[in-house]
């Protein structure tokens, strides 16, 4: 735990949060600031400001606000230890120097294939790009003008053409400095049946670069142009140690602002239906690309909103990958709707051939996720498929189980079951969960107190162990709180904040930022607070002796024991006690 804090104060101490944020804005100075157009939300106003000698960062519209590490995860959408590994290289640190030579060797080579993987992916780009001005990209060109990929389209996306000859890359790569059994294992070059001869695996398709969230060239997609009938229509990328196709959405380096603005992203399936999309207007748009959706894309849309339209084929297969789709997000609490395509339409064919009105409206009228899935069960299941069905989906609610109660209600109406019989597979939760925003009329002392505690501790997160001898824990009862006052103790103050979940965290904001009190008076805080600690202590004692005593004599109303408790609420030094 000590290397990792040191690991994140290293950091923040080598690379500087107006370097990193450079990348992805235009940064202006303003006095000992600097200030931009916040790239997570949409604005015409600079209202995103950082400090660079503290180097904390703050948006004064959507209030989101941190340091180096928030800044870099957000605008990646990495979880926290990705971040960290990710910036650590960066700055030249090791994250374990406990690690013997030999593994450190290991890291360091594969460190090392890591960045030539994307100088040769980043150098193909640009050979595939300048292959449209060939003469040989005739026929791609004709393509898209056919399928309407007007030339801004063409470099806004990095589009290009991989010729027909089997050894145009391979040449290319050679005239650049890249070995050609490097180039193989980086997937963009394949070698025949006896291993003799490297060629382009992408050879004759209009290429589709596939970029990280850092913008860095990672894979491609293929559309064969003038193809034999029995070569695939689209190729991708294999996985490689810079790309895993389940992980990554087509044009989210590019859609993300839109989809930050907007509060809402367009998944769909194919990548001309994104440049279709994103030609019409609909920047937000992102693809699957050419595999199932998967939980790991949810997880990199979940850094950018919680709001999801389906946008697949209506034929069966696009209704088993939106159903599919939806019970992966609904119990990760997105909201998602469901574009219902007219049978033999694409959103290509759909946009050009109909226009945006009709695709407005259909948008319009999309059923929400939860209502698909059901008629699409009641549909194509029969009734004990459709039980089945409905307790593997419940079960998916075990991360959020306080939406457990909503899901399965509106689940068993709409499948005509018995809700008891489906709570009877509710995700396992115990104890309470404490809603940590404010104080409601429903809440009693006990949860009120609770907060109280746990916001003392989230702005003096140091101060813990002051709480724990004091046996501040014993009044928290919430599973939530709980988790989060065990989170305390597991972590050190530096890395606390980048271990919370989103619940945590809006707590933490609450108590530190914004409207909270300055962090100025911890000593009357904390004193304020033991003593509320003592009189609670007490008060519970006493009731405890009471019980006990009215137990031992049977009876509910235990006059003998007044006297033992009238001695316990005198203050210790009276004069009773010295006589």
């Amino acid at each position: 735990m000590k290397q990792r804090s040191d690991t994140i104060r290293a950091v923040k101490e080598r690379l500087n949060l107006a370097d990193i944020a450079r990348r992805y804005m235009e940064l202006k100075r303003n006095g000992t600031r600097w200030t931009a157009c916040c790239p997570f939300h949409g604005e015409t106003k600079p209202s995103f400001s950082i400090n660079e000698e503290e180097g904390f960062f703050y948006c004064f519209g959507c209030q989101v606000s941190g340091d180096i590490f928030d800044f870099y995860s957000k605008i990646n959408g990495l979880d926290f230890q990705e971040t960290l590994e990710q910036l650590a290289a960066e700055a030249g640190i090791t994250l374990d120097p406990r690690r013997d030579t030999g593994q450190e060797r290991t890291r360091e080579k594969e460190r090392g294939e890591r960045r030539r993987m994307l100088a040769v992916y980043e150098f193909a780009a640009g050979h595939y790009a300048q292959n449209l001005h060939a003469k040989g990209a005739t026929s791609c060109l004709e393509y898209m003008e056919r399928r309407g990929i007007d030339k801004e389209a063409a470099e806004r996306f990095g589009l290009g053409y991989a010729l027909p000859e089997w050894g145009d890359l391979a040449k290319a790569l050679h005239r650049g400095g890249f070995d050609e059994a490097f180039a193989v294992r980086a997937g963009l070059l394949a070698v025949n049946g006896e291993g003799r001869r490297a060629y382009d695996r992408f050879r004759g398709r209009l290429i589709f670069p596939i970029h990280n969230l850092s913008r860095q060239v990672i894979a491609f997609g293929g559309r064969i142009i003038d193809g034999k009938e029995n070569e695939a229509k689209y190729i991708n990328s294999s996985d490689s140690p810079i790309y895993k196709k389940g992980d990554h959405l087509y044009a989210l380096p590019r859609a993300r602002a839109a989809v930050a603005a907007q509060d809402r992203v367009l998944l769909t399936e194919g990548y001309m239906d994104v440049l279709t999309l994103h030609q019409f207007g609909y920047e937000n748009a992102v693809g699957v690309l050419g595999t199932a959706f998967t939980p790991e894309q949810a997880k990199r849309l979940s850094a950018f909103t919680s709001h999801v339209l389906l946008l697949f084929d209506g034929d069966a297969a696009g209704r088993k990958a939106a159903r599919r789709a939806c019970e992966m997000l609904l119990p990760r609490g997105f909201h998602c709707r469901v574009v219902l395509l007219p049978q033999g339409e694409d959103i290509d064919s759909l946009l050009r051939s109909e226009g945006k009105e009709c695709f407005e409206l259909l948008m319009q009228t999309a059923p929400e996720g939860l209502r698909f899935c059901l008629d699409t069960v009641r549909r194509d299941m029969a009734p004990r498929e459709a039980v089945v069905w409905a307790r593997d989906f419940l079960k998916g609610f075990a991360e959020l189980p306080e939406l457990y109660s909503r899901f399965a209600s509106e689940t068993a109406r709409g499948l005509s079951l018995a809700e008891e019989e489906l709570r009877g597979h509710a995700p396992v939760k115990t104890g309470k969960t404490l809603p940590f925003r404010g104080s409601r009329p429903s809440d009693g002392p006990d949860a009120v107190f609770e907060r109280e505690i746990l916001r003392f501790a989230v702005r003096y997160p140091h101060r813990c162990p002051d709480l724990r001898g004091a046996d501040a824990d014993f009044f928290l009862k919430s599973t939530v709180g709980r988790a989060l006052w065990a989170k305390f103790f597991a972590y050190s103050v530096e890395e606390l904040a980048y271990c919370l979940d989103e619940r945590e965290k809006a707590f933490w904001r609450q108590c530190r930022e914004g409207e909270a009190p300055p962090l100025d008076n911890e000593e009357e805080e904390l004193a304020a607070l033991l003593k509320k600690l003592a009189a609670r202590h007490k008060k519970k004692a006493i009731g405890s002796v009471s019980a006990a005593l009215r137990e031992a004599a049977g009876v509910d109303d235990f006059a003998g024991d007044m006297e033992y408790i009238t001695a316990l609420r005198k203050p210790q030094g009276t004069d009773d006690e010295q006589s």
